[in-house]
């Protein structure tokens, strides 16, 4: 997988750039190991969520968004050494905004650990 690569699709999405951050995940779940696929989708598709909201796709983001929820839900502490609680718990407020029709959150970020303990986190091929 390339580390680099995943990097700056975070990057990209923390920096409200997600149709280029979606562009750059995508590349790196497509040569993830299999392990890894169902995590990396679900942060693939929060910068698809997010392009939608950017160009006022209320429903396509919603749709998108309870998707990326789910898969990013099932693993549990720091994986990839993203901070998923905090991560979740944005996406949730967004979810909650998008049911009620309430002003929009703060932009989630995707926050991740040190380069020394992030590589470890993923299966390498």
């Amino acid at each position: 997988m390339d580390f680099e690569q995943y990097r700056l699709g975070i990057s990209l999405f923390n920096n409200a750039q997600f149709f280029a951050a979606h562009e750059e995940l995508e590349d790196v779940w497509r040569a993830a190991p299999p392990e890894n696929k169902k995590f990396l989708q679900g942060v693939v598709q929060i910068a698809v969520a997010f392009h939608h909201y950017s160009t006022g796709n209320r429903v396509g983001m919603r749709s998108v968004l309870e998707r990326a929820i789910r898969n990013l839900a099932q693993p549990s502490g720091s994986f990839g050494q993203i901070e998923l609680p905090s991560l979740l718990a944005s996406l949730d407020k967004w979810r909650e905004a998008l049911d009620h029709d309430l002003p929009a959150p703060e932009l989630p970020r995707i926050e991740q650990s040190p380069d020394a303990q992030f590589k470890s986190s993923f299966t390498s091929s």
